[in-house]
């Protein structure tokens, strides 16, 4: 982000350099205010900076606005279940629960593009109004996701009220969504660890009956859990059961 600003800037030092010092050349304005019909619209620049700014702010909108958050957790939990530690990777499961979640967002992001983005390239709205336009859906995916139960609280917490559910504040929504992701990610999770907790269980119990103390449970029941892992199916089942959480 630090060497992007500076490409910005070496891009509009000539043409300030120019204004100032090279007979009085125009350049690239930083700061313009244009009064129109539906508000304010700022010049190129600026709004090319705001942009810039917004980008570093991608990673939270990811997780705080989108399926991520509950996908990464229960691909988590799935992997502490299992025994492994470090397989897959983070990197893979980063990269999984990404293009998963783009694959469930991808109607809420294709509403977000035809309500906010594309009237804004053809002109026909401002780049607040389009803004507005294009949260639109992602507030309408996160109530849908959120417990009321959750988002009473945070409403609580900032003492504020609302009539209707669309007059929720983003401020408010954010947190409340984020936090029942959370609870049914983890109930997910615990579904899940049941028949691995089942194996780890009898392995144990089969061991210390045959006398063979100092012998790690761990060891013998992993290749167990692996085998029921892929007996079952249970990539595609969790994948599918994901999906299948937000009504795909």
């Amino acid at each position: 982000m630090r060497w992007l600003l500076v490409l910005v800037g070496l891009m509009l030092a000539p043409a300030v350099l120019a204004q100032e010092g090279m007979g009085g050349i125009p350049g690239i304005p930083a700061v313009t205010v244009t009064p129109g019909e539906r508000g304010e619209e700022y010049s190129v620049t600026l709004q090319i900076l705001a942009f810039m700014t917004a980008l570093t702010f991608l990673p939270a909108m990811l997780m705080m606005m989108t399926s991520f958050t509950r996908i990464i957790v229960v691909f988590a939990i799935l992997r502490q279940a299992l025994g492994l530690q470090s397989t897959p990777s983070n990197q893979i499961l980063l990269g999984l629960a990404l293009f998963l979640s783009i694959f469930i967002m991808k109607p809420v992001f294709e509403e977000a593009n035809q309500q906010g983005l594309q009237p804004y390239l053809a002109e026909e709205m401002t780049s607040i109004e389009a803004v507005e336009a294009a949260s639109g859906p992602f507030r309408e995916f996160m109530l849908a996701q959120t417990r009321e139960s959750d988002l009473g609280l945070f409403m609580r917490i900032a003492d504020e009220q609302y009539d209707t559910p669309q007059d929720v504040s983003f401020w408010v929504l954010m947190p409340a969504f984020v936090t029942s992701e959370l609870k049914t990610a983890f109930q997910i999770g615990f579904i899940l660890f049941i028949p691995f907790l089942i194996i780890d269980m009898v392995v144990a119990s089969v061991l210390m009956a045959m006398g063979m103390m100092m012998l790690s449970p761990i060891i013998i029941s992993l290749p167990f859990k692996i085998m029921l892992f892929v007996l079952v199916d249970g990539w595609a089942l969790i994948m599918g059961t994901l999906a299948a959480s937000y009504g795909i």
